[in-house]
């Protein structure tokens, strides 16, 4: 395959919509050079990057055609390595590996008289290193597929995955969405039951619902395998197991090819910006040093999170880590990536203590971490090569120029940032400010604050928002009255008309206005009424909150199900008229006094009213086109727990008055906590 870097460097594009990069020019032109310097060694050393990052076809055990096992490690500090397990007894120096030159161990076993391999699929293992000091260590290969742990047991155990029937795929990978509607999704959290659910109770009962949403990507949490189930997943020992809590390798792989036969893409919500530091089930002191896969001493250890920080300008981590994205692609057919941490790996601070104002010297100079940085690039460069339909994700916080620029551009080749600002805005706003105190200017400062040329996903609230020790924006706004008062047989309260009403408005504000992508958390879609908390021992193991209780939407009764429906609708009315992939929205009406905001996008109307109690008959509002609007969503719906204020067939008819720069305007009658998208249906505007 043809890797090489046949585009050459064009910071036009960049220089022109961002002139304060150009102080920088030099630098970005460095960074580009050591990149296109580090593929260029990788495919001269290895052929093509696509062997290189297929390593793992040659690293951990591999089966020859004459089902003879082949092992192979790097374990650069080792005096000796050998293999044990189930299949020897556990008798821990019969099974000697063979040194190689640099750092590499082979140990060849040929098969069995019958002609099957030696080791049978799901024997345990462990690999035994003797360091140079004459300890005797039991660890897990770090290229392995599987790894499992009893009740009673503190570790996980390596299991050999070899299964006689390999999965096989059914369904192609869908086209990449041009709208990107992302469900955020944890497996292990996706049942009412208190108890760890499944990949094949999520594939039977969640993925219905995400495609009944509206959603065209689900992105998994939690997936990469984590010994400490609370960690959310970040704290990953097996980079290359999927967590054997919810199920086997089959099972995962039949959850994406289902979501493949929706017609739902699927990102992994990858972790390579740190790992765990267990040393009996993870990477660190695989081979009794501090700096394997890390960095040794204080610079391999990450001073909030308690984990180990890679060693990038290593030539044995970049073999790793790239191919276990490709690993991910291939072995599980996921479309794409959600790079965890990107932030902490961009920097030697790692974001500690440390406040992004936006001056460009943050994002330039000795506090980055320049081989991190080129990894990231190299990672994008090979995944867009490879498939050209893959979706990377960036969770950034500081706002580095260029995150989502192409590489050619002067960019690190991600597709998309998540617009970490947002939520936080929501949030505090909801803590801090009665609603008819809100400052609109600012909230719509913060939606549309984003960097030009560089696509966003947006949210108002994703699984941070609903950890414990905050709450989910539902229980922000209406509290213990979720518990009590939230059946459609009695009249609404005040606090739950007030909850449900904004719910709506702030996702449905967050959707239109705020970026090139959406998000939603599992659940958050219809209220979820508790925060979220994994079991541990602060909460006596309980697994209470540790779920999704999606019974409540299937309660008719209950006003979830309005939530939900809105939700839904307010996704199926983006699928049709594209407002994410269309230019940034044109605000023309923004009363801070009323509370109102208007604006455009993908030729849309969009109209909100967050007046707790102001309705407004005959407000005029700009139009850019002349003709007739419709209503094509209404917040107001009874459907949607709404008060049915407006008539949905009522048209609007637009007369040549100027008005906040638009030639055309009309007058509506926009009632109180209302938002409403029109289209006009004289003329067919969408993409």
């Amino acid at each position: 395959m043809d890797s090489s870097t046949d585009e050459t460097l064009n910071l036009t594009a960049f220089l022109q919509t961002d002139p304060y990069i150009a102080h920088y020019e030099g630098e970005l032109r460095r960074r580009y050079k050591q990149f296109a310097e580090r593929l260029a060694q990788l495919e001269e050393a290895e052929g093509t990057f696509d062997r290189f990052t297929l390593s793992y076809q040659s690293f951990g055990i591999q089966r020859r055609s004459n089902n003879g096992l082949l092992f192979r490690e790097w374990a650069p500090g080792a005096k000796a390595v050998f293999l044990t397990g189930d299949f020897n007894s556990w008798e821990k120096q019969s099974y000697p590996f063979t040194q190689n030159e640099h750092g590499k161990w082979e140990l060849y076993l040929p098969p069995k008289l019958d002609t099957s391999p030696a080791i049978e699929h799901l024997t345990k293992l462990k690999l035994v290193v003797l360091t140079k000091t004459g300890e005797y260590l039991f660890r897990i290969s770090p290229w392995a597929k599987y790894v499992t742990k009893t009740v009673d047991s503190v570790t996980y155990d390596w299991t050999h995955w070899d299964p006689p029937q390999p999965y096989q795929f059914q369904h192609p990978r869908p086209p990449r969405p041009s709208s990107l509607r992302i469900y955020e999704a944890h497996v292990g959290i996706s049942s009412p039951e208190e108890k760890i659910a499944s990949y094949k109770n999520f594939t039977r009962d969640v993925l219905p619902r995400i495609k009944d949403l509206g959603y065209n990507c689900v992105q998994l949490m939690a997936i990469m395998e984590h010994a400490y189930y609370a960690s959310f997943g970040y704290q990953v020992t097996n980079f290359f197991a999927a967590s054997s809590r919810f199920g086997t390798p089959d099972d995962l792989k039949h959850l994406v090819d289902t979501a493949h036969s929706m017609g739902i893409a699927v990102l992994l919500d990858v972790v390579h910006s740190h790992a765990s530091s267990n040393t009996e089930d993870g990477l660190n002191y695989f081979d009794g040093t501090d700096s394997c896969f890390f960095h040794g001493g204080s610079r391999g250890k990450h001073s909030l999170w308690d984990s180990r920080l890679f060693n990038y300008s290593s030539w044995e981590v970049l073999r790793f880590l790239l191919s276990n994205l490709r690993w991910w692609m291939e072995e599980y057919r996921f479309d794409g990536f959600r790079f965890d941490g990107v932030t902490s790996m961009l920097y030697h601070h790692h974001g500690i203590d440390t406040s992004f104002s936006g001056n460009y010297s943050e994002y330039f100079g000795m506090q980055v971490d320049e081989n991190a940085l080129i990894y990231l690039m190299l990672a994008n460069h090979i995944l867009h090569r490879l498939y050209p339909q893959c979706i990377t994700v960036a969770e950034d916080v500081s706002g580095m120029p260029g995150l989502c620029r192409a590489i050619e551009e002067g960019g690190l080749g991600f597709d998309y940032r998540l617009t970490m600002a947002v939520p936080d805005k929501w949030i505090q706003v909801l803590k801090e400010v009665r609603d008819e105190d809100w400052d609109l200017r600012n909230i719509v400062y913060t939606l549309i604050n984003r960097r030009r040329g560089e696509a966003s996903v947006t949210y108002a609230e994703s699984h941070d928002q609903a950890l414990v020790g905050d709450k989910s924006l539902a229980f922000w706004l209406m509290d213990k009255e979720m518990y009590t008062n939230m059946s459609a047989l009695t009249t609404m309260t005040p606090v739950i008309d007030r909850g449900i009403q904004l719910h709506k408005l702030i996702r449905l504000l967050t959707h239109s206005l705020g970026g090139e992508g959406y998000l939603n958390f599992m659940g958050n879609e219809f209220g979820h009424p508790e925060w979220l908390d994994f079991p541990r021992k602060g909460n006596n193991e309980s697994y209470y909150y540790a779920r999704r209780q999606f019974n409540l939407v299937d309660t008719e009764h209950l006003r979830y199900r309005q939530l939900y429906a809105f939700d839904r609708d307010m996704n199926l009315t983006e699928d049709k008229y594209s407002w994410l992939t269309a230019a940034q929205a044109a605000v023309t009406t923004l009363n801070q006094d009323d509370k109102v905001i208007v604006f455009e996008r993908a030729n849309l109307l969009f109209i909100f009213n967050f007046h707790p109690c102001n309705s407004y008959t005959d407000y005029r509002v700009a139009a850019e086109h002349a003709g007739k609007y419709k209503i094509k969503l209404n917040s107001d719906e009874v459907q949607y727990g709404g008060h049915g204020r407006l008539l949905q067939d009522t048209e609007f008819f637009t007369e040549p008055m100027t008005f906040n720069g638009r030639d055309q305007s009309f007058q509506i009658y926009i009632p109180c906590r209302t938002a409403l998208i029109l289209a006009n249906e004289d003329t067919d505007f969408r993409h």
